[in-house]
């Protein structure tokens, strides 16, 4: 560890944890950034426990300096996994909540069910059939698109407050809870509703779950054909446009009279468009056998995705940190989830045609499925958890032929800057406690100095770039 000091201690010995020097103030940060001499060193120490009590002494591999998210650098260990309770519990209270408002648009696509239980509807019905075919219609999912607009930036606010210390896993956890979110809400909610408003005997039976998806799915394809068309060729519009942006910039400029910020470029929101583009796919594989007429207009929003989407990362938004693929175990899960859920549905239409082989068949597919995603989990998840340490010794032996190190090394004490205008800290004023093979130095979570942007893949160690090697430590 390294703390801030007037004079230089020349002297170094082994780290006592429970030495009061060590102990941490109010006043300073319960977490520093260590630096190790080599990528290998970093990993090592990031995976071995510290200390017999895990909660004391916690390592991690840092961020990269532009990823790391400065606001929750001084949360202690011990109150994460509470705030990601609270933020769970919130996000179901949150999704539960959200079932109101769901299971009225959904009743709008369905007034002569409702005209059968509620008889004061009847007034509706009677209006010209072009402005029934609308509210049935239309109306439903342009409503609901417009509530969901106000589930990303809750969702990313509950992120905040689980405690992560980079933008991209704040990101990454706004995902995940965006699309089950989506799937919950979109597709299953608007499903039961439907069913509901038909039979209340949904899940009386867990057994004929699949014909009973078999038999209301085709009711609700009408809906998620226009959604389609609403959240999705709309919202490609909109992102090519910068809809939102452009009235942002003409408020801030004309009405609030503020000085235009030519620097500010904005990064590419994983958080809303992945999901979004997973709740198509799920759309397509689970309605391409009893609705095959959304395939065409998924079609057409895919290959619009991808020019859009492509013109957006390469013309329009900044890499500030790279991610290194942490989105694609979440694309992983979705498709497979997909697939599943498709052939359960299929084994559900071969039971209402009373086809047994059929049936029959489609049960080891679903094993089989399984069987490729626990292969896949085995074999490439760990890949996206950490690095190999046979590449980063590699890496090591060849920066060090190469004269590389030292550069990487130099960097390091003043790429992870907090306040990117204040002036350097001199090293001569950082005391370094302890000593080990592979420690170098190490600075205080809140410390300050100037980044490094000539060297962006090469500053640090994480899952998310080919740095040199830098650890998080996080006190109690």
């Amino acid at each position: 560890q390294l703390l801030p000091t007037d004079e230089v201690v020349p002297s170094r010995g082994k780290v006592d944890l429970d030495d009061s020097s060590l102990n941490i103030d109010n006043e300073e940060c319960a977490a520093a950034f260590v630096f190790f001499k080599t990528r290998y060193g970093a990993l090592v120490a990031s995976d071995v426990l510290q200390t017999s009590n895990p909660t004391k002494w916690v390592t991690d591999l840092a961020p990269e300096p532009n990823d790391v998210y400065w606001s929750n650098i001084w949360l202690p260990y011990k109150q994460l996994w509470i705030r990601r309770i609270a933020t769970l519990l919130g996000s179901i209270v949150f999704m539960l909540l959200f079932l109101a408002p769901v299971t009225f648009i959904n009743g709008l696509s369905q007034l002569d069910q409702l005209q059968k239980r509620l008889p004061f509807l009847n007034g509706i019905l009677k209006q010209p059939h072009h402005l029934v075919q609308l509210i049935t219609g239309y109306l439903p999912s342009v409503i609901l698109q417009i509530f969901l607009y106000t589930v990303a930036p809750i969702m990313m606010l509950f992120s905040t407050l689980e405690g992560p210390i980079s933008h991209s896993e704040r990101k990454r956890s706004a995902c995940c809870k965006v699309l089950y979110f989506l799937i919950w809400n979109v597709f299953f909610v608007n499903v039961v509703s439907g069913t509901v408003l038909k039979q209340l005997d949904f899940f009386s039976s867990p057994k004929d779950i699949p014909v009973q998806l078999a038999k209301v799915i085709p009711g609700q394809a009408s809906f998620f054909i226009t959604y389609v068309l609403t959240s999705g060729w709309a919202s490609l519009s909109s992102e090519l446009m910068q809809l939102f942006g452009l009235i942002y910039n003409f408020i801030r400029k004309y009405v609030l009279r503020m000085k235009e910020d030519t620097e500010f470029v904005p990064s590419f929101p994983y958080h809303t468009e992945v999901p979004k583009v997973l709740l198509f796919g799920l759309l397509g594989f689970t309605c391409s056998v009893l609705a095959p007429l959304i395939l065409p207009f998924l079609l057409v929003y895919f290959f619009l995705g991808y020019v859009v989407y492509r013109n957006q990362l390469l013309n329009v938004y900044r890499t500030r940190y790279d991610t290194g693929g942490l989105y694609w175990p979440i694309i992983h899960n979705t498709v497979i989830f997909s697939l599943v859920l498709t052939q359960i549905i299929c084994l559900g239409v071969f039971g209402l045609k009373v086809s047994p082989v059929a049936a029959g068949f489609t049960i080891p597919l679903i094993i089989f499925t399984l069987l490729f995603n626990q292969y896949c989990r085995t074999r490439l998840l760990p890949l996206f958890s950490t690095f190999p340490a046979q590449n980063l010794i590699d890496m090591d032996r060849e920066d060090e032929l190469s004269g590389r190190m030292e550069h990487i090394h130099h960097g390091l004490h003043t790429a992870y800057c907090q306040f990117p205008e204040s002036e350097d800290i001199q090293l001569e004023e950082i005391r370094t406690v302890g000593n080990d093979e592979d420690g170098g130095g190490c600075s205080s979570g809140g410390s300050n100095g100037k980044g490094s942007p000539d060297d962006p893949e090469g500053i640090c160690l994480t899952r998310h770039s080919k740095g040199s090697p830098l650890a998080v430590c996080r006190l109690p």
